[in-house]
């Protein structure tokens, strides 16, 4: 795969720029999470402090393909900038690329009218808001979003949204200052995947009760967080329904493919920092007369990794690479194979490193035992593994029927 030479040097920019501002300030920034005791739900300084040096440094907003709003990057070229993005799992917001706001934005570009733009995206590209999105719900299997019960009714001259949403990420973060809902416009349509539509919420609409956060695993993911959200009688004008009733599984459909690439490529990042903790704790201890790292269990567990990550980015870049030559309808199965393929490899690796060392693996010192969390919800996050398997394999079937 050839890039751009100005691919090749945004992605050299970024590099040095996390090992110039990001990799050091690493424990800064847990740090300064910890210091706010009970009252997590905070901006982080340091992250806002890098935001100013990454925009001086014009890496800003690189998930955009859009050369006017963004960078003008194609998939496969921004693919390998969110694994090295990946390698801290908080850096991502620092260049202004980090969920649910890159999938919003990139709805917004696509489908938003100039007034839902200038009211909701020009915000959120300057880094001055944050946002959520408010899909899944607890009464129902949201694995199928045909399911969804919440309601978008038309009233007179506005909708009337109700229903209950969980794992709402971003909600719970102060900056958050609207929700894109997804909701039930025409249940009645003999066309299942035209009863849905998107509508835009702004946060502190009346009927919005944040009825509490979700923790994952014990860890809270302040101060992003996940949230349990009510709307309740929420009365939202008409000029806030994106593209149009009955529109909202296909913008669905068109705001995940991307978000796909990003969290997978993000995951293999992880996966390389899980692998080099791995290593460098084997080759510092010894068990039983030697290095544990000379142990032969030791060196197939590293010999496994290397090959899992290279070929899960393979997987991934011919996917991305796909994405743009042929579009996300076309390189389907490719996203279905790195949404199954990239948490479970980086599970292993983690638990691995988890394994190598010991006991420490399972405090918070190392932070794999967050990173672990985190892998294990992404099976979960954009359609579970069942989901994208059962996928791939009536793919696989049509070949021979």
């Amino acid at each position: 795969m050839t890039i751009s030479a100005k691919a090749q040097q945004t992605t050299d920019r970024l590099n040095t720029f996390m090992e110039k501002n990001v990799y050091p300030n690493n424990d800064t920034y847990h740090k300064q999470i910890e210091d706010f005791g009970n009252d997590r739900w905070q901006v982080v300084p340091i992250v806002e402090d890098l935001k100013k040096e990454a925009k001086k440094e014009d890496l800003w907003n690189l998930f955009l393909p859009d050369s006017d709003l963004g960078h003008g990057l194609s998939n496969a070229e921004y693919a390998p900038m969110c694994e090295i993005m990946g390698r801290a799992m908080w850096s991502a917001e620092v260049f202004n690329c980090s969920a649910p706001d890159t999938g919003n934005m990139e709805v917004l570009v696509r489908y938003g009218t100039d007034e839902q733009k200038d009211k909701y995206l020009k915000p959120l590209l300057n880094g001055e808001i944050r946002s959520a999105f408010a899909m899944t719900e607890p009464a129902v299997a949201s694995s199928d979003a045909t399911n969804i019960e919440s309601e978008i009714k038309k009233e007179g001259n506005q909708y009337v949204l109700n229903g209950t949403k969980w794992w709402t990420s971003g909600a719970m973060d102060p900056r958050c200052q609207f929700y894109i809902f997804m909701g039930k416009t025409d249940p009645e349509n003999e066309n299942i995947h035209k009863q849905q539509s998107m509508i835009l919420v702004d946060k502190d609409t009346p009927g919005i009760k944040i009825k509490r956060h979700l923790p994952v695993f014990g860890f809270d993911d302040a101060p992003h967080g996940h949230a349990e959200v009510e709307f309740k009688d929420v009365k939202v004008p008409p000029e806030n329904m994106l593209l149009g009733e009955g529109r909202g599984f296909e913008i669905a459909q068109g705001r995940l493919g991307p978000g796909r690439i990003h969290h997978c490529m993000r995951t293999i990042g992880l996966a390389e920092v899980a692998l080099e903790a791995m290593c460098k704790r084997l080759m510092s201890r010894k068990a039983f007369g030697k290095e544990v790292v000379r142990h032969s269990v030791w060196q197939e567990r590293i010999a496994d990794a290397r090959i899992n990550i290279e070929m899960t980015r393979l997987l991934t870049l011919k996917a991305a690479s796909m994405m743009d030559e042929v579009g996300n309808k076309v390189a389907k199965n490719e996203i279905a194979m790195i949404k199954v393929a990239a948490p479970n490899m980086a599970l292993k690796i983690i638990d691995d490193a988890i394994q190598a060392f010991g006991g420490a693996g399972v405090t918070t010192d190392p932070r794999l035992a967050q990173a672990y969390a985190g892998m294990r919800t992404l099976r979960l996050a954009d359609g579970p593994d069942e989901v994208h398997r059962l996928s791939i394999a009536r793919n696989e079937l049509k070949k021979y029927l």
